[in-house]
């Protein structure tokens, strides 16, 4: 997915919060944000993330 926009919402590890200044998680890594989470971890490791896995994939 190198250079791709990472669709989190398709993501096993994605979720959505109540709380209304960071409405989305990621479970793998532990964190709530305002952001798509794909994009704090680009931000922070200067890499696309390499855990998406497809929830249809988990069927």
């Amino acid at each position: 997915m190198e250079g791709n926009r990472i669709n989190c919402m398709k993501c096993v590890y994605f979720f959505v919060t109540w709380d209304k200044n960071f409405p989305r998680g990621c479970k793998l890594f532990g964190f709530k944000t305002a952001k798509m989470p794909y994009m704090v971890v680009k931000e922070s490791s200067g890499e696309d993330c390499k855990s998406f896995m497809s929830k249809e994939l988990k069927k």
